[in-house]
């Protein structure tokens, strides 16, 4: 009901101005005709030769008397009145008042111009015209004055208004109509909602969306972002509001773009912004079965990508511990077989050559890592790769100074898993990393497995590429790397991946102190 009446009061106030400016505009018009009017018989008044020859002889009034009154009832005036140059009337519709000065004044006329005005004399106010009447020499010997009461005025102003109500009126009605008419439609449009309730529901909405912990976008039928709640806004590193602003220049354009403006929906997928790994949901946003643009919701699962990570390593970890069980509980039967045999000597040397090194880092080998995360992360990986029959050795020239940073411990972690799962039981992997003097960040991972195939290597730190067999696709293959290629771009360092002589293949990644100001060196896969 309220759009129904503040229509309705525009239209009637609208319609009261249309009003009250078009009555004074019509007693501007009538105003106007009746000065023309006056003024016009006035002037004609004082050119007749009969006037001029009247004021000449010893009795004026005796001619210019019934000339007035005779004028006055054929032009519709309220008087038609002659004085001289000491403003003596010469005539008047009351001829009592012949001889007798004028009410009002007359100089204007008397110095030679013309006076259109409204007046109050003996007769009431009236609109008058006063123009001087001259002899045949060019001098002023007298004043001719005609006017209309303004009560005329007013009545001829009231025989229009009526007509002019009416259309108005009318006008109202028609307004008043097309209002309902509007609000019907509009009401349907909105559910029969009230501005405040509209306006409470979107406050509630932006309250939710900005509220939930999960990332919310919305992007619009031409291309343009219409909604990025706060989650979202943070999951992006976002610093502006960039509602309005066209999808490709603020998302992603490798990883999140496609999803945004393609076509297709998409259900739990994973992605790489930035360093963070995502999981993005699309589907369409549909009004009426129409299509006006997508919906977007991201969650953080970086810590759950780690962790997921760490448990497919476990598994792994576990299926070798089950198989060296197996192969344990071999070992037994054999030392108890000797030892029953009375072949004491032959069980301790089985026992020493099944029991020999495990090609662990040894505490020395970690003398130079001051950095304690990244000593315990090549702790970690040691075990990791041990227990799946894979060898990890550390390069004795190995420096870490304190403070190396989350950056190195996520290089080292990706490059060196990617290279356990790539030489398989059996092999080798060998890693460096070390501080030069300037302060950069040096880190070398080889292994002796198959190596990455030519066609692969301008790919593989592209999100979702990788090598491997996808046996678990909720670890997101292909994130690893990409991931390690953002960070060092970040830290405008380069990567390298070559051949290792003989087979295997060689990552060599450089992060220097500070970022360079030509931005990033990016990655560079050697031929």
């Amino acid at each position: 009901m309220q759009l129904l009446a503040m229509q309705v009061a525009i239209v009637l106030v609208v319609l009261a101005s249309a009003g009250v400016l078009a009555v004074r505009l019509q007693s501007e018009q009538i105003r106007e005709t009746y000065a023309g009017r006056v003024l016009t018989i006035a002037r004609s008044l004082a050119e007749l030769p009969a006037v001029r020859e009247a004021y000449a002889t010893h009795d004026p009034p005796s001619t210019l008397q019934p000339l007035a009154e005779l004028v006055r009832e054929s032009a519709g005036a309220e008087f038609v009145v002659f004085t001289d140059r000491d403003g003596i009337r010469y005539s008047h519709p009351d001829p009592a008042n012949i001889g007798k000065p004028v009410s009002t004044d007359p100089g204007v006329a008397l110095e030679g111009g013309e006076f259109v005005g409204t007046e109050t004399g003996t007769l009431g106010r009236s609109l008058r015209a006063k123009v001087p009447v001259r002899d045949d020499a060019g001098a002023v010997i007298g004043v001719v004055s005609v006017g209309v009461l303004e009560s005329e005025l007013a009545a001829d102003l009231a025989d229009v208004v009526p007509p002019l109500v009416a259309w108005l009126t009318a006008a109202a009605f028609l307004g008043v109509a097309g209002a309902v008419v509007v609000t019907r439609l509009v009401r349907r449009r909105i559910h029969g909602l009230e501005p405040e309730e509209i306006a409470e529901l979107l406050q509630a909405r932006d309250a939710m969306l900005h509220g939930i912990r999960e990332g919310v976008v919305a992007v619009d039928a031409r291309g343009r972002l219409a909604l990025v709640n706060d989650e979202a806004a943070r999951l992006l590193d976002l610093k502006d509001d960039p509602t309005g602003r066209p999808v490709a220049d603020v998302l992603d354009r490798d990883d999140l773009l496609p999803i945004a403006v393609g076509t297709d929906d998409h259900s739990d997928r994973l992605v790489l912004v930035g360093e963070r790994v995502l999981v993005v949901n699309s589907s369409a946003a549909r009004v009426d079965g129409r299509v006006i643009g997508r919906v977007l919701t991201l969650r953080d699962r970086t810590e759950l990508f780690d962790a997921l990570r760490a448990l497919d390593g476990q598994r792994s970890i576990t299926d070798a511990l089950r198989a060296q069980a197996h192969e344990f509980s071999n070992n037994l039967h054999v030392v108890s077989g000797l030892i029953e045999l009375g072949r004491h000597a032959e069980a301790v040397q089985f026992i020493e050559r099944v029991g020999g090194g495990s090609g662990t880092v040894q505490g020395s080998a970690l003398r130079e890592i001051e950095d304690a995360s990244v000593a315990a992360a090549l702790v970690t990986k040691t075990a990791t790769a041990r227990e799946r029959g894979v060898q990890l050795r550390l390069d004795p020239t190995s420096e870490v100074h304190d403070g190396a940073g989350d950056d190195v411990v996520t290089i080292i972690s990706n490059l060196v898993d990617n290279a356990i799962d790539a030489t398989g039981d059996g092999g080798t992997v060998e890693l460096l990393v070390r501080h030069r003097g300037n302060g950069t960040v040096e880190i070398r991972v080889s292994d002796d497995g198959p190596g990455v195939p030519p066609e692969q290597r301008s790919r593989i730190f592209e999100t979702g590429v990788s090598t491997k067999v996808p046996v678990n696709d909720h670890l997101g293959r292909g994130i690893g790397l990409a991931l390690v290629a953002r960070i060092v771009a970040r830290r405008g360092g380069s990567i390298t991946v070559e051949d290792r002589p003989g087979r295997g293949a060689v990552f060599h990644v450089t992060l220097p102190a500070t970022v360079p100001r030509d931005g990033p060196r990016g990655v560079r896969v050697a031929p």
